[in-house]
């Protein structure tokens, strides 16, 4: 394991000075240096944080909106400036514009303000990973995520998530009650990085764990970044010593002859895309599922309904929130807003879902409308085929769940259900249930 020495001259990387970038091109221009501390907007800006935010964020957004138009003035822990973007045709543009909107976070104009052990490091700090990658070696990554997850035979996958549904569900249907958020949401994803990965179910719970405290942040989330590092490391070097039939693998084998860092940096990017957002989107599926009267007539055949509701969770209850993000290479004006260069643009999914400007029918599902932002877009949107590869695993896990357990209820009112607190991901802290017992499937 990495020793304490180590692991701060790792986590001092995240902080690399603005010339460490290579010279940007000749048609994207400087304009003055980055305004020095903490930029003037951020004595105006609202923290995206609190009660409200987590249990009620639409009515949040819809708030700042109100009050600031599609780009709003925000802090982040530490009371760190940043630019949340909630317009829909805002997103889009800084989606597109990768030469004005930039994703190689040493471009930040704050990092002098950022401590060591800043909760947020891990997924904002720079890495060797497709996260922060820009231009030919973007495409270069982009490429070994597509080949290597177009590799997974996806039927097979389908047939997989339904043996472990089933196997999850054996282990509660006896007993009547079950919390389907931590017995069944949360271990789906992890059981399949497990066997795509080439791992013990053991390993990828501890992985899936670490990920999830390092992404929603607090005290603990530097040392589970370190603890997910350490261990991808070994297994990197395992890989490479002795290749097998997995991802870990491929990546390693793979013709864009990926370094140890690079290999690394990236298995942890494609884990955590891999179980935080898919546990979610089963989870909150089955939120709705089980919450919303439209469907409740449906519930116990359940297949009909499934395809609208992962549509309508997608538009609505987005399990990636909002996103950090991208970085403005020049001064510029977005949404009636002086963006300055080397300031943080906070991609608002959830929000962007939600314009009315572009939806006004707000809470209709999208009906059957796929143009929600939820795996964002333009070439750093989600590499082709993960959405379709997410949405195997959370239909199957979904539908198998409904088949099993027909007449499952909350065993809470909808309201007292809680939201963990993230301003990332929209997650619920349980979903408990209860049912008619029944035998095991055999």
């Amino acid at each position: 394991m990495t020793d304490p020495v180590e692991r701060r001259a790792r986590r001092g990387r995240f902080a690399p000075q603005q010339q460490s970038l290579a010279p940007q091109p000749q048609h994207v221009q400087q304009h003055g240096p980055p305004p020095p501390g903490c930029p003037a907007h951020a004595r105006s800006a609202i923290a995206l944080e609190g009660v409200r935010f987590r249990e009620h964020p639409a009515e949040v957004y819809r708030e700042l909106r109100a009050l600031h138009g599609p780009v709003a003035e925000v802090r982040l822990e530490g009371d760190v400036p940043a630019w949340l973007v909630m317009g829909y045709r805002e997103l889009h543009h800084v989606l597109v514009n990768d030469q004005l909107f930039a994703r190689d976070s040493r471009r930040w104009n704050q990092w002098d303000r950022i401590p060591p052990d800043w909760p947020l490091l891990p997924f904002i700090g720079h890495q060797k990973s497709i996260m922060f990658a820009e231009g030919e070696e973007h495409r270069r990554l982009s490429a070994v995520f597509s080949d290597v997850i177009g590799a997974v035979d996806q039927f097979e996958l389908n047939a997989q998530v339904e043996q472990i549904a089933d196997r999850l569900i054996d282990a509660f249907a006896v007993t009547g009650q079950a919390d389907l958020k931590t017995q069944f949401a949360d271990r789906i994803p992890a059981l399949v990085i497990a066997r795509l990965f080439g791992m013990s179910d053991e390993e990828a719970a501890g992985f899936t764990a670490d990920l999830m405290e390092s992404i929603t942040g607090g005290p603990g989330a530097l040392a589970a970044f370190d603890r997910t590092e350490d261990r991808l490391r070994e297994i990197a070097r395992d890989r490479a010593a002795a290749p097998g039939h997995d991802v870990v693998s491929w990546m390693a084998a793979h013709h864009a002859d990926l370094t140890e860092d690079e290999l690394v940096a990236n298995l942890v990017v494609l884990i955590a895309a891999s179980h935080v957002p898919t546990s979610t989107w089963i989870s909150n599926t089955l939120r709705l599922l089980l919450t919303d009267s439209r469907f409740a007539v449906t519930l116990s055949g359940g297949r009909r309904s499934v395809p609208q509701a992962l549509n309508e969770v997608l538009w609505d209850e987005t399990p990636m929130q909002n996103f950090a993000g991208r970085w403005a290479t020049r001064a510029t004006l977005l949404g009636g807003q002086r963006i300055e260069a080397g300031d943080m643009i906070i991609l608002g999914l959830a929000a962007a879902n939600a314009d009315p400007q572009v939806r006004p029918g707000f809470g209709d599902g999208g009906l059957g409308n796929q143009a929600q932002m939820s795996f964002s877009h333009g070439e750093h949107r989600c590499p082709y085929p993960a959405p379709q590869v997410a949405e195997i695993i959370v239909r199957a896990a979904v539908e198998v769940l409904l088949d099993r357990l027909p007449d499952a209820v909350l065993t809470v009112e909808r309201d007292e259900l809680r939201w963990q607190q993230s301003v990332w991901v929209r997650a619920l802290v349980s979903l408990p249930v209860e049912f008619t017992p029944s035998h095991v499937t055999g």
